[in-house]
């Protein structure tokens, strides 16, 4: 647009910076790429390997043994240290029906099975009879 002011033309200024743009987004870049490996918490576990495997895309409430026979919890989407001891009072808390609930046992493949045994008891004496073991397949 060009108006005319004692004989000069002028223009409107119509191009916006967008530097300022450009820096608040590639900060906001640089912030979630720091952030999101930290969202993705969990416990470091070597899950032993088989043959057989089933993907599952649901949420279940997993039980973790780490390689310090660590024993975690994981029902409501955070992994929190229980004692084996306190195991089936909380599973019982995170079960609607013991009968048809699932659980997952995820055991480092360095667990000693004395370990992972006192887990099922745990679990077994909550009601809950419907375990499954995690693992991941073999490498092709």
């Amino acid at each position: 647009m060009a108006f005319s002011a004692k004989g000069r033309t002028q223009t409107a200024l119509a191009d916006i910076n967008i530097t300022p743009l450009v820096d608040v987004v590639l900060v906001l870049l640089l912030i979630f790429m720091l952030t999101a490996p930290v969202l993705q918490s969990g416990i470091d576990v070597a899950i032993p390997h088989t043959r057989s495997t089933q993907t599952l895309t649901e949420e279940r409430m997993v039980i973790t043994i780490d390689k310090d026979q660590n024993v975690f919890l994981q029902a409501s989407g955070a992994d929190k240290p229980v004692n084996v001891a306190d195991l089936p009072e909380l599973l019982k808390a995170h079960a609607a029906d013991p009968g048809k609930q699932t659980v997952y046992v995820r055991a480092d493949e360095r667990v000693p099975f004395g370990a992972f045994a006192s887990v099922m008891e745990s679990v077994k004496r909550s009601g809950i009879t419907n375990i499954s073991i995690v693992t991941q397949p073999f490498e092709k």
